[in-house]
């Protein structure tokens, strides 16, 4: 038998130590770990894709509502401690309240049903606080009350006595002279939002130039009758989904192709309640939503029975509103040229020029900017010279009778 190193070294008597035989796992740490997060992952792209949520993407805001106890009241009714006293700290934590006058909307959303709830709080200093958060806001001046409606939001566009919003709200214009000359119209979109940026669009830009507002802000209506004073004509922008949502996102209250007809309804009236005297709807974004038919056309059969007119930005190639609006005879019309995409001064004025250029071909032609002070600054330096080379610059309900007529 042959002996090793170790069995001469070891103690006479003595048994030969057994070596310890360690217990080997058919996988390593690191192998677990790896199906472990790859399990993870299966789950998590399994609840993405069959996880069925078309409100994906929008903020939203859960709140536990209850009626006040006896405890509470007594809490509220306990006058403070004066000054020099000794008490203890109330902890209890108070919701902070709206000013006087103010009112806001709070949306509501359901997680596991998609229910949504608006809530108005604020609204005023008056004994009936219930009464006073429905309340509609004010009306704005010089809107004629009867093309008005009331919603659950606020009042809202209506035809009455055969008179139509589009045209008791259109800018004056010589249509005459108008049939017979090439035209431009202009619209600057986006304001509402920054009032500093908005009144300069209000008062350094020709009454003639129609101006969109988007129904965000602080007090869009109070701006939006500033520029009905200035006399010119407002559109209402409405936003829509564009085909990077929720990467890119309008804002609240956004239309979506993912939800019902009457979802989006109700989503339309909130945003026509946000002010009054506009003359129709333009989109906001909503490359996506504009181009969906089954989606937009209870928009536009919507914008037609309330007496509006539609105005698409031309933004999105594969629009169906043309088609749409033709189906409901109201008035229409789309933007040529976007005029301050690159928004440098050369650029801008290679625009306009080619808006010139457009309105002698056609007979029309249909320019949109936002509000950025070059863009206004170039627009109105080209207006002022603008009738002297045989074009007559009009407001947009105008170029749209036009297109429609010819």
């Amino acid at each position: 038998m042959t002996e090793t190193a170790d069995d001469l070294s070891a103690p006479l008597g003595q048994d030969k130590p057994r070596r310890k035989r360690r217990l080997r796992l058919p996988f390593t740490a690191m192998q677990l770990l790896a199906v472990l997060l790859g399990l993870f992952l299966v789950t998590f792209a399994g609840f993405a894709i069959f996880n069925k949520d078309p409100l994906g993407g929008e903020p939203m805001t859960r709140l536990a509502i209850r009626a006040p106890s006896a405890t509470d009241k007594a809490t509220d009714e306990k006058p403070a401690a004066g000054h020099g006293q000794d008490s203890k700290p109330d902890t209890k934590e108070v919701p902070k309240q709206a000013a006087p006058g103010e009112q806001k909307t709070i949306t509501m959303i359901d997680g596991s049903t998609g229910a949504r709830h608006d809530v108005v709080i604020g609204g005023g200093d008056t004994a009936d606080k219930g009464e006073a958060a429905s309340a509609p806001p004010s009306v704005m001046a010089g809107i004629n009350p009867k093309l008005l409606e009331k919603s659950r939001y606020g009042m809202i566009p209506v035809v009455a006595d055969g008179l139509k919003p589009f045209n008791v709200y259109a800018a004056d214009a010589d249509r005459a002279k108008a049939a017979k000359m090439p035209v431009v119209a202009i619209v600057i979109g986006g304001l509402g939002i920054g009032a500093a940026k908005t009144t300069d669009a209000i008062m350094k830009l020709p009454a003639a130039v129609t101006l969109a507002f988007t129904p965000y802000g602080a007090d869009p209506g109070k701006l939006a009758e500033r520029a009905r004073a200035q006399r010119h004509e407002i559109f209402l922008q409405i936003p829509m989904e564009p085909y990077d949502f929720p990467d890119n996102d309008p804002g609240p209250q956004t239309l979506l192709t993912s939800l019902s007809a009457d979802q989006n309804m109700d989503r339309l009236h909130w945003h026509l309640s946000r002010m009054q005297g506009y003359a129709g709807l333009t989109n906001f974004m909503g490359a996506r939503f504009i181009a969906t038919e089954p989606a937009m056309q209870p928009i536009i059969r919507e914008a037609a029975k309330r007496g509006l007119g539609f105005f698409d930005d031309g933004s999105s190639p594969r629009s169906i509103a043309p088609q749409a609006a033709a189906n409901q005879a109201m008035p229409f019309g789309k933007g040529d040229i976007a005029i301050d995409v690159v928004p440098t001064p050369t650029e801008i004025d290679r625009a306009l020029n080619k808006l010139e250029s457009t309105a002698r071909e056609r007979g029309i032609a249909v320019g949109t900017a936002s509000a950025l002070p070059v863009s206004i600054e170039r627009i109105s330096a080209w207006t002022k010279t603008l009738g002297d080379r045989g074009i007559l610059l009009v407001p947009l309900t105008t170029a749209m009778l036009k297109s429609k007529s010819s």
